[in-house]
């Protein structure tokens, strides 16, 4: 046999363990990568499972206190405050968390305290913390309210806002769907949920430009989602002035509670306005004032609102695009 035959018997001979080995490998990422999703899909499994605490904090209005941070697997979107408010007749849902799995223990949650029907979900506004998930509720058919403009926001922002909770959650996030209006509130409507009136407030572009608050006549509970911040720094994604106004007009409301979009589950009226107003007041001073001594916007985000840095949470994480938004704003004053 030649050297070459030789040779090339040899390596006919190694193949076959090389391919075994290659098999076993390929079978270890397969498993390793089969259990990290099977791991994945039980810890979503057993937060849907697990209670969800809603604190009552006036009579039949029970609030879910979202977490001080930003949406991980472990929390499913959990991150804002969103409420329950049950009436002699039907439930409202206001708001329905970040993504399906966290809506369905949401929903549980509700279940336990009465088996009325839910009639209607109020979207206070678009952003992801507060409406993806909608589609938990889906059985109880109800109408889902918003802003007259929610549906165009919705339409705009919507894809990207799924990918974004795939991306950041993976099978966490699995069922979350985007669910749109069915009744869209210009102006000011009350609904009905026997014995109970919610009026329903569409505002002016402030925190977005498709803010609805709630107020519960039966409590003088108000319900402003992030139109009020608590902690946690208020992120601008309308306009700062326009905020501003809103607040302005928040404040003549005849409420004794409000429940915040994040922060406490409640607080006293309308002293809770005041540590937001003040910051949304110092970054709109102090951009005017860079503006006015030929600052660039670069410039404004190193200095602007600093010394309201040591008053919120997550102040790193959102600031500076705060500052960002509003010198766009202000410059064209």
């Amino acid at each position: 046999m030649s050297g070459l035959r030789r040779r090339a018997t040899k390596l006919s001979q190694r193949r076959p363990d090389v391919a075994a080995v290659t098999r076993r490998r390929a079978c270890g990422c397969i498993l390793s990568a089969l259990c990290c999703a099977t791991a994945l899909q039980a810890q979503a499994s057993a937060l849907i499972a697990d209670a969800v605490e809603l604190i009552e904090v006036a009579r039949g209005l029970h609030v879910f206190r979202g977490a001080h941070e930003e949406a991980t697997p472990e929390n499913l979107g959990a991150i804002a405050n969103i409420a329950a408010i049950i009436g002699e007749e039907a439930v409202a849902v206001v708001d329905t968390g970040g993504t399906f799995a966290w809506g369905s223990r949401f929903r549980a949650a509700i279940r336990l305290l009465t088996t009325l029907p839910i009639r209607y979900v109020i979207n206070s506004h678009v952003h992801p913390d507060h409406v993806l998930g909608n589609a938990a509720f889906d059985a109880d058919a109800p109408e889902i309210v918003g802003h007259a403009k929610l549906l165009d926001a919705l339409a705009a922002r919507g894809g990207y806002y799924l990918q974004q909770v795939t991306e950041l959650l993976s099978d966490a996030a699995a069922g979350t769907r985007i669910v749109t209006p069915t009744m869209l509130i210009s102006g000011r409507q009350e609904i009905d949920l026997g014995g109970r009136i919610l009026r329903l407030q569409a505002h002016p572009t402030a925190h977005t430009d498709n803010d609805l608050s709630v107020f519960d006549l039966a409590t003088n509970t108000l319900l402003t989602s992030d139109l009020l911040f608590m902690d946690r720094i208020p992120v601008i994604d309308g306009s700062l002035n326009g905020w501003l106004a809103v607040l302005n007009d928040l404040r003549q409301l005849p409420a004794d509670l409000v429940v915040p979009g994040h922060g406490p589950a409640s607080a006293p009226w309308p002293a809770a306005l005041d540590a937001e107003e003040r910051y949304l007041r110092t970054i709109q001073s102090d951009i005017r004032a860079l503006i006015a001594a030929g600052v660039t916007m670069e410039q404004a985000v190193e200095s602007a609102g600093q010394a309201e840095r040591n008053s919120w949470l997550l102040f790193d994480s959102f600031h500076s695009r705060n500052i960002v938004t509003a010198f766009a704003e202000l410059e064209w004053e």
